[in-house]
């Protein structure tokens, strides 16, 4: 009658009242309270038909319920098509084990057997209609064996003065069991009621929802298409503007050329806060992670505002506080944009005094430092109630300040969502007619914490001054471009192939007094090319080859001396090893040769 082992998890929760699901997820909504049951049933037996029937009539209600539970777990895979007649059979049959018990009370003589039959009766009825009450018809045909034993026990009272007391018990257990199903079937109506509104709620706030996404989402791409459209025409105006301050003007030709070079930079500067907010508004704002040299990210922040600063009357001082990194990793271009829009509100709304630039290094690990960039300025200062306002977009503390100084208001809350997504923050203390001071808290991964030392400059000539014939075989135009200027500047004469089938070509019609090899290129890689211009017995089988390859490995340097060459070096190119090694080429691939292990040691991976 009680449910068993949870079956009802794999079991659909939206079913209609009265339905084959329905009755038998009411059934399996508990666990194990079967076996309580029979066991707390037996415990009642055991008072007045004795042990060995008791523990008999236990055994036998257990084996009945295992059944009862094996096929609930069976139909459970398919209650959606129904059970037909199987369950009401196997449930029926079942129950008739516990209908026994009422039956042996009854009989058992004892002076609290009659009493504990008629509760058993009453309390199997109530566990048959408590479960099944969304199915009233499978509860009385499952019940049936509790009214054959009732039927049974009336019948012995044929004839005496209890039988009609006994059968007054009836309508009064009928309107019991009636008013439980009918309460039960009235409250999960209710609670399907409300499930049924929140439902259609929850769709018109997910509708609802869509169409605010869509409308912001066209809103931000239509903001986009617009200021990248502006941007087209106003670098025209700006550059025709900058062309034509370069001709003869008169003082007032000049004026307006000025206003129009003037408001254009603003009108681009507007452009560009447009498009950076759409951008992060759309999650589509590009980060990077690269090295930067904390030197020059300063210079770089600092540069344009200390001449403006200069420019009026303010006095612009930089302090380096804290164990400071040499070289870092993170995106450049956005911790500029950030710090430097700390910057320029700083110089815009100081009138007279100091602009603070502070940079403070805390050091967390060998691989991680936290960077405070302070802003502190002598400005008129927020008041506290203010200071919420201060990132909202399009607001500006006060509306005077945008006739004023101009300006949208985007700036502070595209400064603080960038430092958001880089993992930072932008907090801000002020005090009214003392200054404001603004602080980007940011942490980096550190790449090197010592100073460097500078690296000597290193020349491509060579003693005696002898000018070699240098075959330079790159894919990457940049590197073959570098390592070109970087050889024509001895006077060398430096020939370009971009893939090793060209080098192949040249290195067949060209005498060369070396040849630098890349290793991975497309068409035909170095290796493959090396081992061609050695085998193939022309001009250069026996000039000198130096390999390049970004690969450290020393498998890879095998690789390459296997292949016909004679010395190996690591990208990027140690210069001062090339120069070394072109010093001893005029020797030969044997004096190449010589120079290769201190060459590759010598080179950074």
């Amino acid at each position: 009658m009680v449910e068993s082992d949870g079956v009802a998890k794999a079991l659909p929760v939206d079913q209609r009242a009265g339905d084959a699901s329905q009755a038998l997820t009411a059934i399996l909504q508990t666990q194990y309270l079967r076996y309580m049951i029979i066991a707390s049933w037996a415990l009642g037996l055991l008072g007045t038909i004795g042990w060995l029937k008791a523990a008999l009539w236990f055994v036998l209600t257990l084996a009945a319920g295992s059944i009862r539970g094996v096929v609930e777990h069976r139909l459970s895979h398919r209650v959606d098509a129904g059970w037909g007649m199987l369950f009401p059979v196997v449930a029926t049959v079942t129950t008739g084990a516990w209908a026994a018990a009422p039956l042996l009370a009854w009989f058992s003589g004892a002076s609290f057997g009659q009493p504990l039959a008629l509760a058993l009766i009453i309390s199997g009825y109530v566990l048959v209609f408590a479960q099944l009450r969304s199915s009233p018809r499978q509860a009385l045909i499952i019940s049936s064996p509790y009214g054959a034993a009732a039927v049974v026990i009336l019948m012995s009272l044929w004839g005496t003065d209890e039988f009609w007391s006994m059968l007054m018990v009836v309508p009064f257990t009928a309107a019991g069991l009636f008013v439980l199903v009918t309460m039960t079937l009235l409250r999960e109506n209710r609670i399907r009621a409300f499930q049924q509104h929140q439902a259609h709620l929850i769709e018109e706030l997910e509708a609802a929802r869509d169409k605010a996404n869509a409308a912001n989402e066209a809103k931000s791409n239509f903001l986009g298409v617009i200021s990248h459209e502006l941007r087209t025409p106003m670098n025209g105006v700006l550059g025709a503007a900058q062309l034509l301050s370069a001709t003869r003007l008169e003082t007032t030709q000049r004026e307006y050329l000025s206003i129009i070079r003037n408001s254009g930079d603003n009108l681009l500067s507007l452009l560009n806060d447009i498009l950076d907010m759409t951008k992060i508004e759309a999650g589509k704002m590009n980060f990077e992670a690269v090295d930067i040299a904390v030197d020059s990210l300063h210079k770089r922040i600092t540069g344009p505002f200390e001449a403006q600063a200069e420019a009026k009357g303010l006095e612009f001082v930089t302090t380096f506080e804290g164990e400071m990194p040499t070289v870092v990793r993170g995106d450049p271009l956005r911790v500029c944009q950030v710090v430097q829009n700390l910057l320029s509100n700083a110089v815009k709304f100081t009138e007279a005094g100091r602009i603070h630039y502070i940079v403070r290094a805390h050091r967390i690990s060998d691989q991680r430092v936290r960077f405070e960039f302070a802003v502190c300025d002598s400005g008129a200062g927020i008041a506290a109630a203010d200071l919420e306002r201060l990132f909202m977009p399009f607001t500006q503390v006060d509306s005077s300040s945008t006739r004023r100084f101009g300006g949208t208001g985007l700036g502070l809350t595209i400064a603080r969502r960038m430092a958001n997504i880089m993992g930072g923050d932008i907090t801000v203390t002020s005090k009214l007619g003392e200054g404001s001071c603004f602080t980007f808290d940011l942490e980096a991964e550190v790449v090197e914490w010592a100073k460097p030392v500078v690296a000597e400059e290193v020349h491509a000539e060579i003693v005696g001054g002898e000018s070699l014939r240098v075959l330079v075989v790159e894919d990457h135009p940049v590197n073959r471009m570098i390592l070109e200027a970087w050889m024509n500047s001895a006077s060398h004469v430096a020939t370009a192939a971009e893939d090793g089938r060209a080098a192949v070509d040249i290195a067949a019609d060209q005498p060369f007094d070396l040849i630098i090899m890349d290793v991975n290129m497309p068409v035909m890689d170095g290796l493959s090319a090396t081992r061609l211009i050695r085998d193939g017995g022309g001009l250069n089988a026996d000039t000198p080859i130096v390999v390049l390859s970004a690969s450290a490995r020393s498998e890879d340097h095998e690789a390459g001396l296997n292949a016909g060459a004679d010395a190996y070096l690591n990208k990027p190119i140690d210069f001062a090893a090339l120069a070394a090694l072109m010093g001893r080429a005029s020797g030969g691939r044997e004096a190449v040769a010589q120079t290769a292990a201190p060459a590759e040691t010598s080179v950074a991976a």
